[in-house]
């Protein structure tokens, strides 16, 4: 990507140390094209030496330093930065937002009139070029935007345009997600190490049949239900396994969870 493209991050915490370093990894842009602010010095400090690049405490410097500006705080957080930076916010900047739930009407109300908006919802796995991530353009945003936020985040995993409206289901499942994954692989794990395995092997194992389970599903296009029906054998140890787990209401428990985190991401976005 070109040279000139400088990104700024307000708020250096862990997602936009994830994205900042998928970007580098990705060769989207080196470390002094980026530049992150924060409040909270262990956070500008350990983005600073997660990433290699220029982290400081004034969220006005970031601003004049780079044109696409990362919003990257807290919900709770966006009306406060928003309303310091405002004055700075020019047309030549773009707002992508990451704040879970904070919807596009309130960002663009936040900056002068006509300001161009993406809102997204990535997901931490952008560390290891694995996010899954959705975005809504605003409606000052340009067609060129959303090609840009298309080509950042296709750089760190899987992007898709959506509407705005599907954004907060987005945040339940693959926002929240990774969380619902990482305790389904200790889970694994913890029955590994029951039934007999080195907790080392089980983590393993757990962890690439996960990964493994995933690829099937996006490169044989099959739905999953038929995957699963093609490792269940009549009468054999999958549907043993597979039995105990609808005993203990797994698949509802997962829909509640991802049902439970879209309506918290809804709220946060009222509060």
């Amino acid at each position: 990507m070109s040279a000139k493209l400088t990104i700024g991050f307000l708020g250096a915490g862990k997602m936009a140390t994830a994205l900042a370093r998928g970007f580098i990894h990705a060769k989207i842009v080196v470390p002094n094209q980026i530049i992150a602010s924060d409040s909270v010095p262990a956070a500008r400090t350990a983005f600073a030496q997660e990433t290699g690049a220029k982290a400081v405490l004034s969220n006005a410097e970031v601003l004049r330093s780079a044109k696409i500006i990362f919003l990257a705080v807290k919900p709770d957080q966006t009306a406060a930065v928003l309303a310091e930076v405002r004055e700075h916010f020019t047309p030549a900047h773009l707002l992508i937002s990451i704040a879970a739930g904070v919807p596009l009407a309130r960002l663009e109300g936040a900056l002068p009139a006509k300001a161009r908006v993406i809102r997204v919802m990535p997901n931490t796995p952008a560390l290891v070029g694995e996010s899954a991530t959705a975005f809504a353009l605003g409606k000052s945003a340009r067609p060129a935007d959303g090609a840009l936020a298309q080509k950042l985040f296709a750089s760190v995993g899987t992007a898709l345009q959506v509407k705005e409206s599907l954004l907060d289901a987005v945040t339940g499942l693959s926002g929240s997600g990774p969380a619902y994954v990482y305790l389904f692989i200790e889970a694994l794990s913890d029955g590994g190490v029951a039934a007999g395995l080195p907790r080392d092997v089980a983590t393993r194992l757990a962890a690439q049949t996960v990964l493994g389970g995933a690829k099937m599903v996006l490169e044989t296009g099959q739905h999953p239900g038929a995957l699963k029906d093609m490792v269940t054998s009549p009468g054999g140890t999958t549907i043993e396994g597979l039995h105990e787990l609808e005993k203990g209401k797994f698949r509802g428990t997962l829909m509640s969870a991802v049902r439970a985190a879209a309506e918290k991401a809804r709220k946060l976005g009222q509060s």
